[in-house]
């Protein structure tokens, strides 16, 4: 053979090969912005699973030839959603997928629908630019190679995912979303990634102007701010043991003052409960009094100058008192007192034991 004609040849290849891995190739400014697993299903906010892909580069996204992947969360078997159309720059792109009941509002209008069912405890997701199905994510860092993937989440108890650990797992109510409003991708879903309300953004939604994707002479950026207050619900007593001392039967008993602090920052409230075990080997008339902190009501049959007998299990605990606001910083003090509702009864002489048990519920 001529050298030309065999140089022509190896030019050819090479530009073959060249056209196939551009094809392969994945767009680095597609990424999944919002995913949502719990459509439909008890306590959701949304009656489909979705998935928010958004373009955080400069430049439209042809979505031709495109597809969503889906792998639970060990599992190499993955099911597509084909993608249609373009993304343009700063928006997002909204993939309704399968629902698990009637629960939860509709979403906006979607851009592209599918049928897979996400886990909400865990499971892959991958923008591919490619129809055929991945085969990889049995192990942490196994599709890192693959060309077609633009983008790879793994959420919840995935094993495999983008960076050193995955992203946390969504809720009922909460998606997980990527930071500053899709613009943040440090191809590490731990770190990209958190569990915020669900809000999904379709093609019609507002653009988001990312750092570094700007064409002027400046430009601005978003960052998201997040805390979440944990429910705060406790209570302390002011003495751990109660001690009556040394009784004769037949006597009458001065009760034990016990103050009992809750701390709670539930706005509608609370209800403070107590009930006790017997004591051995027989039982003793246990009873107590109360006392309401400012804002408290106490429960019926319970009352500062009265002792109210102190329930044994299985019968109802006595509720000593409720509120209808939050606690204050320093908490609410429940003035309480033990002792006994009426003389001690004729018993064998002893040690007698029992626990007095308060218990504080939020409303």
């Amino acid at each position: 053979m001529p050298k030309r004609h065999a140089l022509f040849i190896s030019l050819l290849l090479a530009l073959l090969c060249a056209a196939a891995t551009a094809r392969a190739s994945g767009s680095p400014s597609l990424v999944v912005s919002q995913l949502y697993a719990s459509g439909g299903n008890s306590g959701a906010s949304y009656a489909n699973d979705y998935v928010e892909l958004f373009n955080r580069g400069g430049s439209p996204v042809s979505l031709s030839g495109w597809t969503l992947q889906y792998a639970s969360a060990a599992s190499t078997a993955w099911s597509s959603t084909a993608l249609s159309g373009s993304i343009a720059p700063g928006h997002a792109y909204l993939v309704q997928l399968a629902s698990a009941g009637a629960t939860g509002a509709a979403l906006p209008a979607a851009d592209a629908t599918g049928t897979t069912n996400l886990a909400a405890s865990g499971g892959k997701v991958a923008v591919v630019n490619g129809t055929a199905d991945l085969t990889c994510g049995a192990s942490a860092g196994s599709c890192a190679g693959v060309g077609s993937i633009a983008d790879l989440v793994g959420y919840g108890t995935a094993t495999d995912y983008e960076g050193t650990a995955a992203a946390p797992a969504p809720t009922a109510t909460d998606a997980i979303a990527r930071a500053g409003g899709g613009c943040t991708d440090t191809d590490a879903n731990a770190g990209d990634f958190a569990a915020v309300a669900a809000a999904p953004r379709n093609s019609a939604s507002a653009a988001v102007s990312c750092s570094g994707t700007q064409t002027g002479s400046s430009g601005s950026a978003d960052a998201g701010v997040r805390v979440q207050i944990q429910p705060l619900i406790a209570v302390s007593l002011g003495q751990p043991t109660l001690d009556f001392g040394s009784l004769a039967s037949g006597a009458t008993v001065t009760p034990v003052n016990e103050s009992v602090t809750v701390t709670s920052n539930d706005t509608a409230g609370y209800s403070l409960a107590v009930r006790r075990t017997s004591f051995a080997p027989r039982d003793l008339p246990l009873g107590l009094s109360a006392t309401a902190p400012t804002g408290g009501t106490l429960g019926s049959g319970v009352s500062s100058t009265t002792l109210a007998a102190i329930p044994v299990p299985p019968a109802a605990d006595l509720v000593i008192g409720t509120t209808s606001a939050a606690a204050p910083a320093a908490g609410d003090v429940w003035a309480t007192k033990v002792g006994f509702t009426s003389a001690l009864p004729a018993v064998p002489a002893g040690q007698y034991t029992a626990a007095v048990t308060y218990t504080v519920i939020a409303r």
